[in-house]
């Protein structure tokens, strides 16, 4: 048996962003599997109500604000896999160019940014868990606790900066 060409390799490993992926401590495939999870949940739920809706002419009433919420706990789930495999948005004329210490510091001075965002936006966030089970405030759709929903801001908040702060010392740690 031979082996494939290193082309067909090649071709295989641009297909596959995991191929590409460098060691972290917490293992980004947390993140792929979250979002595996997030989407089929998200496409069963959907069906689920078009198939309710075509064959009773009625909708579940849960369904659209559940898939709300699944849309935003998709986009921070992708948010921090973009921050952990540094591929979140940035203009590369700036951050790709010059010297190799100029690109280190930007990425650097990046991955610090997010981190400083993000811990905010899970203090801020925080408080506003707390005011939703203070307060008792209730889903409008579907009347269950708001903060059944609001407690994944700042979870995924903690996260986003924890991959950031990774970024940050993998991007010292370079040469």
């Amino acid at each position: 048996m031979s082996l494939p060409p290193p082309e067909a390799i090649e071709a295989v490993s641009e297909l596959d962003p995991a191929a590409h992926d460098e060691r972290t401590v917490i293992p980004l495939a947390i993140e792929d599997w979250l979002t595996v999870i997030v989407m089929g949940s998200l496409a069963l739920i959907t069906f689920g109500n078009v198939l309710v809706r075509y064959f009773t002419d009625q909708s579940f009433a849960w369904t659209e604000e559940f898939s709300v919420f699944l849309m935003i706990v998709l986009s921070l789930v992708a948010g921090s896999a973009s921050v952990a495999r540094n591929l979140q948005i940035r203009i590369e004329y700036f951050a790709d160019n010059g010297s190799p210490a100029r690109q280190r510091f930007l990425a650097r001075f990046g991955s610090l940014v997010v981190f400083l965002l993000f811990a905010l936006i899970a203090v801020l966030s925080t408080r506003m868990v707390y005011d939703d089970i203070k307060f008792g405030e209730t889903s409008p759709g579907i009347g269950v606790p708001q903060w059944w929903y609001t407690i994944w801001l700042p979870v995924m908040s903690v996260a986003i900066a924890g991959r950031a702060i990774g970024l940050f010392i993998r991007r010292g740690r370079r040469a």
